[in-house]
């Protein structure tokens, strides 16, 4: 038997409200990978329409942090980074994978800070700059429509989309120096949404799933989560993109069927046991 892997996972931990380390440590533990949390912040929700929130910023521990781990020889088979609050915690980051990496650790870089069209109202333009530098060093960065074109200098559009515009932003990212991109929020027409990825020998290949309508939040968390998961399980890049576009919209139609209120997250825990099948991590 193979030994386990394990991911250092990089982002903030919010106690209510699916998303970051909430959503990341169970999707890696089912996949069978050693999930190790460096918490970022701990907040009490996510902060996308629910106020009053607490926030705890761990910035000054991170490096403390990561480099114990690089003192007891710890090997990461991947390092995933999500949402970092300031840039600050970018540049520490950035160290960070410079220290715990290896040779053969796979990073992977979630640049969460924008969505139609808009940054969060956390970020600021000097914090997209520096999530730029941070993707040039990913193997894999997963961005959505809105974060490719502010990591760009390119003015957002809203789409449906034309697959010649979506593949000079995929060029145009690994041109900067990520060596795989998986480009969500790809659609050609209402009714279909997906994702486009391109590899290091700059392929590209598209998967879709149906679309369901309305705003959930934390499904980027979800797709990246799983993307990486099967990217460890040793799927191929389209397979593992396709497998998270899969899981992400069963949870989203679960979601949308259950009349949950959307900012408290999607359903994604009832899928677990279909993405360990579908992982082939059946006993």
């Amino acid at each position: 038997m193979s030994s386990q892997k394990r991911a250092a996972v990089i982002e903030d931990l919010t106690g209510f409200g699916k998303c970051s380390l909430t959503v990341a440590l169970p999707l890696l533990s089912a996949a069978g990978i050693e999930a190790c949390p460096l918490p970022t912040a701990v907040l009490s929700t996510h902060t996308g329409g629910l106020d009053g929130f607490t926030y705890r910023d761990l910035t000054d521990d991170l490096y403390a942090f990561g480099s114990h781990w690089h003192s007891l020889g710890i090997h990461f088979d991947a390092i995933y980074t999500g949402f970092l609050g300031s840039p600050q915690q970018i540049r520490v980051v950035s160290s960070l994978i410079g220290l715990l990496k290896s040779r053969d650790t796979l990073v992977v870089v979630d640049p969460c800070m924008a969505d139609n069209g808009k940054l969060y109202r956390v970020f600021t333009p000097e914090m997209a700059k520096k999530m730029g530098t941070l993707c040039r060093g990913a193997d894999v960065s997963v961005p959505n429509i809105t974060e490719a074109c502010m990591l760009l200098g390119q003015e957002y559009r809203p789409g449906p989309y034309h697959p010649q515009w979506i593949e000079g932003l995929l060029h145009g990212l690994q041109a900067q120096g990520s060596k795989n991109v998986v480009l969500t929020g790809v659609y050609w027409e209402e009714g279909r949404l997906g994702a486009a990825c391109c590899d290091r020998q700059g392929r590209i290949q598209y998967v879709f799933t149906p679309k369901v309508n309305g705003h959930f939040h934390g499904t980027g968390d979800i797709f990246a989560s799983v993307l990486t998961s099967a990217l460890l399980n040793g799927c191929p890049l389209p397979e593992s993109a396709q497998i998270a576009a899969d899981f992400t919209y069963d949870a989203v139609l679960r979601t949308s069927r259950a009349g949950t209120d959307p900012r408290y997250g999607v359903h994604f825990e009832e899928g677990i046991p279909k993405l360990i099948r579908r992982l082939h991590l059946d006993p």
